[in-house]
């Protein structure tokens, strides 16, 4: 995606800097100085690497600078005053060269690949007004000789790698209006008297800089007459013993309309400290990601707050109550309430309907119980509503019309069902709609496919018991709609859809026949299609040559037979291809070579048969995963396999191969890594009309052993696929697991785990490597599980099954510990919080999302010499 990002902004900037370079009357305008064209020309090179061209106009035999692009001059001189460069891929250290453009007051490098310290002599560039350095590789200290550039009104240093003190001589920037130091690096603010000085200084970034050591920080802020947008996000704030001073006047008038406090772990103490910084100009008030438990009532007094985010605090908060202290004229103001993930107990009470300007609630994972207050819906401006994850039980009227103006509804694991709501029909301006894992167990009207004409661009309904078969999707949906009706009982033949559908996700379920609906969708937009896990029957038909964007293809757990077609080769985009447990069979398509980007090639239990193909080391070299077992593949393993040096799994068991076990497979070092394989595929979905956010697909492989043969059973999943926890699984068969910390094979099922774990027998011996706190609940859970018949597709995080089996759990630095205390893995954060106390260095969702690699074990058994008649 940056690739495709970075073009964008090659192609948009290009286009720009020619207009720069061609615009004016050419006859008015006084070529460059040749001193001036020469600085530019020593800039460039051999200074420079410049991979996209766009600085092809930079010649020596191309006189007049004032062309060039990127270049501005002066009309009446032919100085050059403005260069601006920035978005183009440029590779490269600053030049003393620019020592030579006296004129220049601008400068833009930004958004480019520089590197090396900034040089001093950038503050010998006196006329500068604007400098943006920002998104470069620029590292070491940031010059002092920047606080000489005394005319500058712009300065943004961000998303660079510096360290060390912010220079106090910022303070002689007098003329300063913007100063962005977001994500400079490891950077900090020992004393803020500097800040006092920049008294024209209306934006105000510092995102990520220390300030844990910068006493009476408010009295600063507060000196500022003009300042209107203050970021101040993970800055340490909850460390400054002394944030203001005893003198400060709290009843001064803040100018501040953009407030960015998030991520600081403060806690309630800080509403003193903030009291000065909020007037009736505040417009956008950001606390997210701190301890607070709830909300002063002066918050709710502030008559321009329009919108407040309170996402990821971690500390209880009564819902009610936060909204009873903001029922001042905020309540008339406000327009959008962002409260994820933040511990809110208690009701959606009727106090909501004091809100009514509110167009977005976002109440997502918080802990929200009983009805939802049917005044939510009587709010005239709603338009978007999330309240996944919680424990509301939505409305049971069957009419709802003032739910007109609604666009997007997210109820994701709320209690819904089991009757399938017929207040749905009231959503005519729907967008958006979550109604997954909210226990429907029923079927769906036929008038419910007809409400939305053209308009849907996301409908989920997974995870419930949903049965009935599905008319056709052809009118329903908008461009790039996705579509997700997994992990139900629909039944019948798969429905044609829409040929513009981005997403369609419709596995494990109980359709049935031929999947020839593909050859229908025709206009190159599909990259997801999960199918697996449903009794489709027939061939794989031979048209898949539209689908030239698909990134993930699963059509495992079928009954489809036949050869692989010819245009699998035009799935140039494809990173993940299952096709295990189906009937199919003969050679692989030599076509199937172009697919270069593929990550996991899963052809396991089929009946594929010809040599194992050398084009499969030769072209998919990024392959992490190759499961070709159970199969009728003969032959000897070619050495080609050996050039796949991301593989993590490699499954050739269940063959006719013979010959010598390749020497050189010892080389794929991924397949010793700790962690087990976990591999992520980012594709899109639609997320308004003009927008599009990421899903990632996650494909997990296990190992397990059923008998005395190890077998490999593989879990796709979508990441944000909600309640389908556990996958159906044989309760006669004996399952057998390997322990996650030494090793072991147990082969007395799930309950011999437990007591080789935990201990809890005499004759048991106790895993030596187990964890000291291993959270026993998540264990029970998985017992839980295999005494229904059901196996974890998806492990809690405190699973023994989660980690790869490792000798030292110390040396796994990827995992994301929880706890402070005992700086182990292995607890839930829920379990480690409650002993322990929350870390003090603890980072929010939106800083730090760490997902920790699922697989029982990482690495078992790549062939079988049991099996495959194999000799090392």
């Amino acid at each position: 995606m940056f690739s495709v990002l970075l073009l964008l902004l090659v192609s948009t900037t290009a286009s720009q800097l020619v207009a720069v370079g061609e615009g004016g009357d050419d006859r008015n305008m006084k070529r460059c100085l040749d001193k001036e064209r020469d600085a530019l020309l020593v800039f460039k090179a051999p200074f420079l690497q410049d991979p996209y061209g766009i600085l092809s106009t930079w010649t020596a035999d191309q006189h007049d600078c004032c062309k060039w692009n990127g270049v501005t001059c002066d009309k009446q001189t032919g100085h050059v005053t403005e260069l601006d460069i920035s978005g183009l891929g440029l590779v490269g250290e600053i030049s003393h060269s620019l020592l030579n453009l006296t004129y220049l007051n601008h400068l833009d490098l930004s958004a480019n690949s520089f590197h090396g310290n900034i040089p001093t002599f950038i503050g010998s560039l006196n006329r500068l007004i604007y400098l943006d350095l920002s998104g470069n590789s620029f590292y070491g200290t940031i010059p002092r000789s920047i606080g000489s550039l005394i005319k500058l009104r712009r300065l943004d240093l961000s998303f660079n790698s510096f360290y060390g003190t912010i220079p106090p001589e910022f303070g002689n920037l007098t003329h300063l209006q913007e100063l962005d130091l977001s994500s400079a690096g490891r950077c900090r603010v020992e004393k803020v008297e500097w800040l006092s000085h920049l008294s024209q200084l209306e934006e105000l970034h510092m995102n990520g800089i220390s300030l844990s050591k910068a006493n009476h920080w408010v009295d600063a802020i507060s000196s500022l007459p003009k300042l209107s947008y203050l970021s101040l996000e993970g800055c340490e704030l909850s460390q400054v013993m002394n944030p203001y001073s005893s003198f400060l006047n709290s009843s001064s008038s803040s100018s501040i309309v953009e407030l960015y406090l998030g991520d600081n772990n403060l806690t309630s103490s800080m509403y003193y400290w903030l009291f000065p910084l909020t007037t009736n100009k505040l417009r956008f008030l950001h606390l997210s990601g701190n301890m607070l438990d709830g909300i002063p009532k002066y918050l709710g007094n502030l008559c321009s707050l329009q919108l407040l985010e309170f996402a990821d605090n971690s500390a209880a908060v009564k819902f009610p109550d936060f909204l009873y202290n903001l029922s001042g004229c905020t309540s008339l103001s406000l327009q959008s309430l962002y409260a994820i993930g933040s511990q809110f107990t208690g009701s959606l009470s009727d106090d909501i309907q004091k809100f009514s300007s509110l167009e977005a609630l976002y109440l997502f994972e918080n802990h929200l119980n009983g009805s939802i207050s049917e005044k939510l819906w009587e709010l005239p401006s709603l338009e978007t509503v999330i309240l996944s994850s919680n424990n509301l039980t939505a409305p049971l009227t069957d009419h709802m019309p003032s739910l007109s103006y609604v666009k997007e509804l997210y109820m994701r694991s709320c209690k819904v069902g089991p009757r399938f709501p017929k207040w749905i029909q009231s959503l005519k301006n729907l967008t958006h709609f979550d109604l997954s894992n909210t226990g429907i167990s029923d079927t769906i009207p036929l008038e419910f496919w007809d409400i939305w004409p053209s308009q849907l661009i996301y409908l989920n309904l997974s995870s419930n018991n949903i049965s009935g078969k599905v008319p056709d999707l052809l009118s329903n949906f908008a461009k790039c709609a996705t579509i997700d009706l997994s992990s139900n009982n629909f039944s019948g033949p798969i429905p044609n859809v829409s040929s513009t559908v981005l997403s369609l996700n419709l596995s494990r379920n109980k359709f049935s026949g031929a999947i020839s609906f593909i050859c229908q969708i025709v206009d190159e937009f599909l990259e997801f299609l999960d199918l697996s896990h449903n009794s489709l029957t027939g061939q794989l038909p031979d048209c898949l040559w539209h689908l030239k964007d698909l990134r993930v293809l699963n059509l495992g757990h079928n009954n489809l037979f036949g050869r692989l077609p010819p245009s699998m080769g035009s799935l140039i985009q494809l990173k993940v291809l299952s096709l295990f447990k189906n009937n199919f069979s003969g050679e692989l398509p030599l076509s199937l070579k172009n697919c270069t980007r593929l990550k996991s090639l899963n052809l396991g239990a089929n009946m594929f048969s010809g040599n194992v193909s050398v084009w499969i080391g030769e072209n998919l070299s990024q392959l992490s995963v190759l499961i070709l077992g159970s199969n009728k593949f003969f032959g000897t393993i070619p050495l080609q396999l050996c050039q796949l040096a991301n593989l993590q799994i490699l499954d050739l068991s269940m063959n006719n191969l013979h010959g010598t076990i390749p020497s050189c497979l010892s080389n794929l070092t991924s397949m010793g890594q700790q962690g087990g394989f976990s591999q992520d595929v980012e594709y899109h979905r639609n997320l308004t009309d003009n927008s599009f956010v990421l899903e990632t697909y996650v494909d997990h492989a296990m190992i397990e052993w059923q008998g005395d043969e190890p077998v490999l059973l593989p879990v796709t999943k979508q990441q944000d696929d909600p309640g389908r926890r556990y996958g159906a699984q044989d309760p006669s068969n004996k399952i057998n697991f390997v322990c996650s910390f030494c090793g072991q094979v147990l082969k007395g099922g799930v309950y011999c785990l437990k007591q080789h774990l935990i201990g809890g027998q005499k004759d048991a011996k106790k895993c030596p490597n187990c964890p000291e706190h291993f959270v026993k609940k998540d264990l029970d859970e998985v017992m839980l599980a295999s005494n229904e018949g059901i196996f974890p597709e998806e492990q809690p995080q405190g699973s023994a099954l989660i980690y790869s089996h490792s000798q030292n759990h110390k040396a796994n630095k990827d995992a994301r510990h929880w706890c402070e205390h005992c700086k182990k893995p292995f607890h839930t954060k829920t379990t480690c919080w409650e002993i322990h106390g929350k870390p003090k260095d603890w980072k929010s969702r939106s800083q730090h999302r760490e997902n920790p690699s699922a697989s029982v074990v990482e690495q078992t058994h790549p062939l079988s010499s049991d099996i495959n008649k194999l000799t090392p």
